[in-house]
């Protein structure tokens, strides 16, 4: 990532992460209005800081990098809107996984 490409660069354990669109149907084929959908849990890092200082003062790398997608909790993170965009930004601990 260019370093002011989004003006915010991540400290320590925090994260950068877009929303990834969700689905407009459902599996059987209905289409969900606008208004019955809940905001995805699923994004893509856009920026990573460089790890959680540890209290000896060691930088512990994070296991994630810019471009996983991944899986979060519902709550999570703090939202910001950067150049018109949505992003959340949260810690490392509160994504739930990575997908493959």
């Amino acid at each position: 990532m260019a370093k002011n490409e989004f003006g915010v660069r991540p400290l320590h354990d925090r994260i950068l992460v877009r929303r990834m669109a969700e689905e407009d149907k459902t599996a059987g084929g209905l289409f969900i209005p606008d208004t019955a959908k809940e905001k995805p849990q699923k994004g893509e890092i856009v920026a990573t800081g460089k790890g959680r200082v540890t209290e000896d003062g060691k930088t512990l790398p994070l296991e994630v990098k810019a471009g996983d997608k991944i899986l979060f909790s519902k709550y999570a993170g703090t939202e910001l809107k950067l150049d018109g965009s949505e992003y959340l930004m949260m810690r490392e601990e509160d994504i739930l996984g990575i997908f493959n």
